[in-house]
């Protein structure tokens, strides 16, 4: 490997093919962070890389609601929409809710609910099914809660591109309000108010808020003018605040970017989840055995994986009973069937994915060149497509579609997950509009799709074009590095420091150390996919290790091989349960051999 004086340790090419760069551009920036605020130099260089300012570091390490709420009238439509919903709740007119059904609908509805019902107000809710009905609302969906009464519909985390529904909810004389985050064509579904940050003429800036985060705002404002509306006897207004929990699992789990608003959502949100409140997501937590306060981590790979699988291989209406229930009973019982759902989902899904891994290996051939990747096949299961997307995504370095077909109706239904700097949700409005497919929508990382079967070659054409100068221009991928540790530094204490920063997630990714040339002392496979392992320092000094999903890559045979020599292990510190007490681990992200 040639060396290079800007790549971290000359590595310019790793087990997963990544060139490794520090991410810290400005150790003066770093500097003037940790002495002007006191802070220990390591959270200095945390921050710098992260952009942050160091005027505005006060407000990153302590994100407040109030400081970081955007005044209503800055949305498009919220005023609008909250008026009307408070006038439907102080005339007590029926309100229908249809949302999707992965976390952020479900918790958008279970945080809708909540409001509502601490108003002296209810709501019908319909929730669609993902096998037989897919995402959004449909006529028969809109039909439906106007059979039972429903007056106000409002659509949640869905309904930005769902002209023909809302047509036929306003020919049925129901009042729409749409509070979704989807990226949106020009011209907007029939409705009286559309609330949504990424609406083409909304220039808010809070297009990263995840929909239930919006819902927030949107009860916020509502609550503010039943309080003008003196609609509230003394003493009995809510608190709005006690809900926060819902709306930081949402945006942990739908991946939105964490900062501004999102970042005071999931730092104050998970302080109220410790205080265990919400008696589903409580029950939840035991189940998927998150011992202690929970975090960024414990939300989206504990609990918003087994939400998921309720819409994913059941149905999503379990989800929203466990997080709305006041029954203890009953949230104990809905927290175990998720799990075990869970549990399904899981293996469901490993068997698609080693499927659409066979697939795009021949689909790659010997140049192993892609500007996209379609597969496709008759068995897979709908539910776990946008997982096994995410999962191809990760292994190959580009946007991958992952579609499953029904030769019964002979449609093909799917998802997509794309790489950083690439949009696949405008590649797949674009496809839309080229006739290619019937029925899609999404954002820039994640998108879905319907098309007809005998399209399908003409997709994958489609997507290949589109998406290759896209891809081009990001085919060097590079692994941001915040420093280099030994395993004798990998302590509680540093860990303890760090979250200081947090949390962590998509723009505010958690620290990444390497650890260079460290032996590998064992190493073994790990649950279905993964291979853990033992670092050992220079000085004897043990670290335990894992590599998630790494089982029949590069970087999993690169562990499991190398006993001989030392290599540069990079990854993510995280406190972790080993036995009986609480020691640091390591969650590698790469490898690389010394150059």
């Amino acid at each position: 490997m040639p060396a290079s004086d800007d790549a971290f340790l000359n590595i310019t090419r790793s087990a997963k093919g990544q060139r490794w760069e520090s991410r810290l551009k400005d150790q003066r920036l770093a500097q003037a962070i940790a002495e002007k605020h006191d802070l220990p130099e390591i959270l200095g260089r945390v921050m710098a890389a992260r952009g942050v300012a160091v005027e505005d570091v006060e407000a990153y390490l302590n994100p407040t609601i109030r400081g970081l709420m955007p005044k209503p009238s800055d949305l498009m439509d919220m005023e609008k929409g909250a008026l009307r919903l408070a006038e439907a709740i102080i005339a007590k007119e029926k309100i229908g809710i249809i949302s999707d059904y992965d976390v952020d609908g479900v918790t958008s509805a279970a945080l809708l609910l909540r409001f509502l019902r601490a108003v002296g107000h209810d709501a019908i809710t319909y929730l669609p099914d993902r096998l037989t009905e897919g995402y959004g609302p449909s006529e028969k969906a809109v039909a439906s809660l106007k059979e039972q009464g429903t007056e106000m519909l409002l659509t949640l985390d869905c309904g930005v591109l769902s002209h023909d529904p809302l047509a036929h909810a306003a020919d049925l004389g129901l009042t729409t309000i749409i509070i979704d985050h989807h990226q949106a064509g020009v011209e907007l579904p029939h409705a009286w108010a559309v609330i949504n940050p990424n609406r083409q003429d909304d220039m808010s800036g809070q297009g990263h808020l995840c929909a239930c985060g919006i819902v927030f705002l949107v009860i916020a404002t509502t609550n503010k003018i039943l309080r003008e509306k003196r609609f509230y006897a003394e003493g009995q207004e809510p608190n709005l605040l006690q809900w926060l929990d819902l709306v930081a699992l949402a945006t942990i789990a739908d991946v939105v970017p964490l900062k501004g608003l999102n970042r005071a959502y999931v730092t104050q949100g998970l302080k109220v989840m410790a205080r265990r409140d919400n008696l589903g997501i409580a029950a939840l937590c035991d189940v998927g055995g998150v011992k202690r306060r929970p975090d960024a981590y414990a939300l989206g790979f504990i609990l918003g994986p087994r939400i998921n699988a309720a819409g994913r291989v059941g149905h999503a209406d379990e989800a929203l009973a466990l997080l709305t229930t006041t029954d203890k009973g009953d949230a104990a019982a809905l927290a175990h069937h998720l799990n075990e759902m869970n549990r399904h989902r899981q293996a469901v899904e490993l068997r698609v994915v080693d499927e659409a891994v066979a697939q795009a290996e021949l689909a790659l051939g010997a140049e192993r060149q892609a500007s996209a990747l379609v597969v496709a096949a008759e068995n897979w299961h709908p539910g776990v497509v946008g997982l096994a997307a995410s999962r191809l995504k990760d292994r190959y370095g580009v946007p991958s579609l992952v579609l499953a077909l029904n030769k019964i109706t002979m449609l093909a239904t799917g998802s997509g997950r794309s790489i950083a700097g690439v949009d696949l949700g405008k590649a797949v409005r674009a496809a839309l509009e080229a006739g290619h497919i019937t029925k899609g929508g999404g954002h820039a990382m994640a998108a879905g799709m319907t098309l007809e079967i005998e399209k399908l070659a003409a997709l994958r054409q489609f997507m290949e074009q589109y998406l290759s100068s896209a891809v081009e221009a990001n085919r060097t991928r590079s692994l941001l590095v915040d420093g280099a540790l030994s395993a004798s530094g990998a302590t509680l204490d540093l860990i303890e420091l760090l979250e200081q920063a947090g949390p962590y997630g998509a723009a505010n990714p958690s620290p990444l150390f390497v650890f260079p040339a460290h032996k590998i002392t064992y190493a073994d496979r790990a649950g279905t996919d993964h291979v853990r392992c033992t670092l050992v320092a220079g000085d004897g000094t043990r670290l335990k290790a894992i590599a998630f999903r790494a089982l029949g890559t590069e970087l999993g045979e690169l562990l499991l091989s190398e006993r001989q020599h030392p290599i540069h292990v990079a990854g993510r510190l995280v406190a972790d349960e080993w036995g009986a007490k609480r020691v640091p681990a390591l969650q590698i992200e790469d490898a690389a051999l010394m150059v």
